[in-house]
């Protein structure tokens, strides 16, 4: 399909502009129209890259009113593109509007974009996944108005012990403290908060679980921001214990032929 054919969901990345992913800035340059979520993403990331396009903020519409515009711009021929913050799969609220292009006909692609979850990994300088620590990264987020399925409740997800990184929860981190201990966790588990990762304004607080709530309303972070939880947060201090096998000297795999000792 031409580009006037369809819409493009695209994911902005985290709020550094130099994030977009390539595909996507292309994208943003050609189009027409701009639907993008305003109290997320960052407005001049929509004017360095779409300067000329005819702009929507959807922070104040409905579903409706969204599709409307889309489809209107699809209508005349237009190229549009739907800009989400972060990736449009995580908490991006993009089936419900894909649902409603498709009950009018009207196709769509989706260009990824890079998580505020990796982009708060790397303010912290952190890899998230360690031999022998934790191969297993859980994206969540504690129930507050909008529900979470009682298997996926947060003590029953701390209960792994695996590195977590929560979503939209950082103004209940009290709660989300006493969910964390009923699981695998203790009070000495460390714990990062990361207000708008990779903002000018970025701001980042490291402590554990026994006071990580009380540094958070003393950097008065109340919203934008993810909670990172897991032993991978210690590793630097303490040292790795094990090491990945990919380029240890004795390991043989397909592209190399490992040396004994």
């Amino acid at each position: 399909m031409a580009d006037n054919d369809i819409v493009h969901f695209v994911g902005a990345g985290p709020g550094d502009a130099e994030l977009i992913t390539v595909k996507g800035a292309r994208l943003l340059k050609g189009a027409d129209v701009v639907v993008y979520a305003g109290s997320l993403v960052d407005r001049e990331l929509v004017r360095t890259y779409a300067a000329t396009a005819e702009v929507h903020d959807s922070a104040g519409m409905t579903l409706e009113e969204t599709t409307d515009v889309l489809a209107r711009a699809v209508a005349d021929g237009r190229r549009v593109v739907r800009l989400h913050t972060g990736d449009p799969s995580i908490y991006g609220a993009i089936q419900e509007q894909m649902g409603e292009l498709d009950r009018l006909g009207i196709g769509y692609e989706v260009i990824p974009g890079v998580t505020s979850a990796f982009a708060a990994a790397a303010a912290l300088k952190q890899e998230l996944t360690l031999p022998e620590v934790s191969q297993t990264v859980i994206i969540t987020r504690l129930a507050g108005k909008t529900p979470v399925p009682e298997r996926e409740q947060l003590r029953e997800l701390a209960r792994s012990g695996a590195t977590m990184v929560i979503y939209l929860s950082v103004a209940m981190v009290d709660q989300v403290v006493a969910e964390l201990l009923a699981g695998a966790y203790t009070p000495a588990t460390p714990v990062a908060v990361v207000a708008r990762a990779s903002w000018a304004d970025e701001q980042v607080v490291e402590g554990t679980l026994a006071d990580i709530a009380a540094k958070v309303e003393a950097a008065g972070i109340g919203k934008q921001a993810l909670i990172l939880v897991g032993d991978v947060l210690k590793a630097r201090r303490e040292g790795l214990k094990a090491k990945s096998l990919l380029y240890d000297k004795g390991f043989s795999h397909g592209l190399r032929k490992g040396i004994l000792s």
